[in-house]
């Protein structure tokens, strides 16, 4: 059980007590349970989470120490940051899946890149950032320093820079919460994001070295020393929304300390919740039972898993309103 009881845990309770909606609050108690025997606990971020404005949420979640680092995806680093900056500029689409491709190109030309139904303003929101962001680039270059990308985003963030451009409460920003923390996170891929492009654009052009972005392996190289530092006896738990990249590269860290560098005394994750609508006989690795994980040295038998079949946009905030209890 969380500390308190708020009106939205008070009905899960009451309401979600069979199938898909009792294991809704079955993996919020268990991650109850798992904070209060002093375990950490990891979030991974997939799809457009931070579009979804996950950050209501999970801001809270960080500030209040219910989450002790995050692996994302490049997409959702820069969107809770675009949300913060240009939220007046998005645009909403209800009836999208009416939409004719000519439509679709008469959003674009407006600057309107689409996410299902909602229009993420990127023209405008990096017109508030595109020179920023660059101006941390190159001065880390200037002073031969390399950092991560969610490492220069916090150097954007907390140098005060953006903030005649906030649109909404700052509150409700997860990585400017994050930033102020100093929360670790985790970015595999983040090359396949709009700043990851436009790092590269620049280095195409010869204006940035590609070398002052630490990169993926080195990442991995952290993170392994990470969870080796956190993990005590027992092991740190994993929060996976959605699937993708996000999920697959950070629960590595596991098998690569057990199985490649042949350590000895490593935990397994101690905790395992998915929240997915990916299909298993598809083969696909998002799609996977817990117990799949068992097998790649990743989850032990004992493991508390649970596997939640919905619209993580739906659940995520949910499970994380009763851990907060409101």
């Amino acid at each position: 059980m969380p500390d308190k009881q708020g009106p939205v845990s008070a009905f899960m309770l009451e309401h979600y007590r069979h199938f898909n909606a009792a294991t809704v609050v079955d993996a919020a108690e268990a991650y109850a349970q798992h904070l209060q025997e002093g375990k950490k606990m990891m979030v991974t971020l997939a799809g457009a989470m931070s579009t979804a404005e996950l950050g209501r949420s999970l801001a809270e979640m960080i500030r209040q120490d219910k989450v002790h680092s995050i692996s994302c995806t490049g997409a959702n680093l820069e969107e809770d940051i675009m949300n913060l900056v240009a939220h007046s500029h998005y645009a909403r689409e209800p009836d999208y899946r009416d939409l004719t491709p000519k439509q679709e190109l008469e959003l674009m030309q407006k600057g309107l890149n689409r996410v299902t139904d909602t229009c993420i303003p990127e023209e405008e929101a990096f017109n508030r950032l595109d020179r920023h962001i660059v101006a941390v680039w190159k001065a880390a270059e200037v002073n031969r320093a390399r950092y991560f990308p969610h490492e220069f985003m916090y150097q954007l963030l907390l140098s005060g820079v953006l903030e005649s451009y906030y649109e909404i409460d700052p509150k409700n920003s997860w990585m400017l919460a994050a930033a102020e923390k100093n929360l670790p996170i985790v970015v595999p891929g983040w090359e396949d994001s709009s700043m990851g492009n436009i790092f590269t654009a620049n280095c195409i052009k010869g204006e940035l070295q590609p070398a002052t972005m630490k990169s993926g392996i080195e990442y991995m190289m952290w993170l392994t020393d990470w969870y080796r530092q956190m993990a005590g006896e027992e092991g740190i738990g994993f929060f996976q929304i959605g699937g993708g990249i996000s999920g697959d590269f950070p629960i590595c860290a596991v098998p690569l300390l057990c199985q490649d560098l042949k350590l000895a005394g490593i935990p397994y994750w101690s905790y395992f919740c998915q929240i997915s609508d990916s299909t298993t006989s598809y083969g696909s690795y998002s799609g996977a039972v817990p117990n799949e994980k068992i097998t790649w040295g990743k989850l032990a038998i004992d493991t508390p898993k649970f596997i939640i079949e919905s619209d993580a946009t739906i659940v995520a905030p949910l499970i994380f309103a009763y851990l907060l209890g409101w």
